[in-house]
């Protein structure tokens, strides 16, 4: 019987840590936590909007360059996909080499309800490519 290897790091579409890479080199895949980047990368945190939440200074530290570029480029694709944000980014940690799956929660169940299409959603390499750019420093 095969055992299952794997750890948990913080890495998400907004941050190119090296974690899962160095697990991969290992022979362990990865369970990325704070795969929404504390809720940023949902989409409901903009420049210029204030939401009424305990996560709410969590992401406000995303709220950057990349981390603009990197909710751009995922409104861009969630949009041509007529999906959410959030399962665009949970998909793109999936396709990550060495990452079992992205870790996300959800408080109320239309958050879930948001996170969930990302099981069937399979990006195409230019919007991988496109997010990874986007995610660069």
């Amino acid at each position: 019987m095969s055992r299952s290897r794997r750890s948990t790091v913080s890495f998400t579409a907004t941050s190119t840590r090296a974690g899962c890479k160095g697990l991969r080199s290992r022979g362990l895949s990865c369970l990325p936590f704070y795969a929404l980047a504390k809720g940023f990368l949902t989409g409901k945190y903009r420049p210029g909007t204030r939401v009424e939440s305990v996560r709410s200074a969590g992401a406000e530290a995303f709220m950057n360059a990349r981390g603009l570029r990197v909710l751009g480029a995922l409104d861009e694709i969630a949009g041509a996909r007529a999906t959410t944000v959030a399962a665009v980014a949970l998909a793109w940690l999936a396709s990550r080499p060495g990452v079992a799956t992205p870790v996300a929660s959800a408080r109320a169940p239309e958050q879930l309800a948001a996170l969930l299409p990302f099981a069937h959603l399979e990006l195409t390499r230019d919007e991988v490519d496109w997010l990874a750019e986007a995610s660069s420093s």
